[in-house]
């Protein structure tokens, strides 16, 4: 995999969980739920425990996709993808480990455990920016 591919898989990744999201609220509101049931910053009592850390997984995505998209498309604008190619898919790989493991729950070894694949993300991606910048 390149560091293009795993670019286009992290926002795969981050479209499938809001799609997700989107398919529970459509078939919520088809079930009589109203529209305006899910205000920002407000989440409902009534949703799913799941459906929160669905939310929750979606965000982290959405806070570190930007970083490693400019971190592969710079490596592409400088002629230097073979730079990260290496590293690029790992970064993938942990963000779906995080999210799967944020998903299963929040037990205190769920949190441990999403926080080294999050950690492994960050390592990865300042490592990316030292070979890039070196």
């Amino acid at each position: 995999m390149t560091a293009i591919q795993a670019l286009l898989g992290f926002a795969a990744w981050t479209l499938a969980l809001v799609i997700t999201v989107f398919l529970y609220r459509g078939l919520r509101f088809l079930g009589g739920t109203p529209i305006n049931h899910w205000p920002r910053k407000a989440k409902p009592t009534d949703d799913a425990p799941f459906i929160g850390r669905l939310e929750d997984a979606h965000a982290n995505c959405l806070e570190n996709l930007p970083v490693f998209a400019v971190i592969v498309l710079v490596a592409a604008a400088t002629g230097r993808l073979d730079t990260i190619n290496a590293l690029a898919p790992w970064v993938l790989y942990a963000r779906i480990g995080q999210s799967a493991v944020h998903l299963s729950g929040v037990g205190a070894i769920q949190v441990l455990v999403r926080a080294t694949f999050w950690a492994a993300q960050l390592v990865l991606m300042v490592w990316m920016l030292v070979k890039l910048l070196g």
